[in-house]
């Protein structure tokens, strides 16, 4: 997982998946066609919730191409971790590995 090139800060309502978790949260980027998404869904799911106040959020690609394109996502799935503030402090693109998540999220508890 990579940080972003330019800082990014996103909210509840820029997303309208539901509340962000109030340490970090994990936001997919997922189509509906799409196979490591599936596989996506169930690392992040689990991870999620193996630590307290975290969320996973997943967005349909196609449904918000309005945020999909601010936010230059290519492909999917695109996974955008997010610290307690809703700034985006590492993204991957492709399916992640779990130790590479945990990796990712603690980096933004711990901030």
């Amino acid at each position: 997982m990579s940080e972003p090139a330019e800082p990014v800060q996103l909210t509840a309502a820029d997303l309208g998946a539901g509340p962000l978790g109030g340490r970090a949260t994990l936001v997919q980027f997922s189509s509906a066609f799409c196979q490591p998404c599936r596989a996506t869904r169930r690392i992040l799911a689990d991870v999620a919730a193996m630590v307290d106040g975290v969320a996973h959020l997943e967005i349909d690609a196609e449904a918000r191409l309005d945020l999909t394109r601010r936010l230059g996502i290519s492909r999917t799935p695109t996974v955008l971790v997010l610290d307690a503030g809703g700034r985006v402090v590492r993204r991957a693109a492709g399916q992640p590995r779990r130790a590479d998540v945990i990796a990712a999220l603690g980096a933004a508890i711990s901030g």
